[in-house]
């Protein structure tokens, strides 16, 4: 199976979600899914991650089975932590895309009634 993808391949733009499906009974889901905060980070990224909590969440252990110091590993993690604390979308911007998806028909009202609410 392929890997997940989570940027656009032409614009580098952030992807989301518009269909779910159950392999075993073909139920779809459709509508507009986040990725989780972790599936957005790079794939290097989300495999350091997995690596730290694989060996418990020590950075000395980590930094052993990496062959890298441990100012090293501390400083990746460091900014990793950094990418996921900086806010992902820009809350006017999301608002507009929403307003803009309801005037196309893309979204119900209620579904954007809704996800405005949760910018709030």
């Amino acid at each position: 199976m392929s890997r997940l993808p989570t940027a656009c391949p032409a614009c580098d733009s952030a992807l989301e979600v518009t269909r779910l499906a159950c392999a075993r009974c073909e139920m779809q889901l459709e509508g507009r899914f986040e990725f989780p905060e972790l599936l957005r980070l790079s794939r290097d990224d989300l495999d350091f991650v997995l690596a730290f909590v694989r060996s418990s969440g020590s950075l000395k252990e980590l930094g052993q089975l990496r062959g890298q110091s441990y100012p090293t590993v501390r400083n990746r993690l460091n900014e990793i932590i950094a990418r996921l604390t900086v806010p992902t979308s820009d809350p006017e911007k999301e608002r507009r895309r929403i307003l803009d998806a309801i005037a196309g028909g893309t979204m119900t009202v209620k579904e954007g009634a809704r996800r405005l609410q949760e910018l709030e």
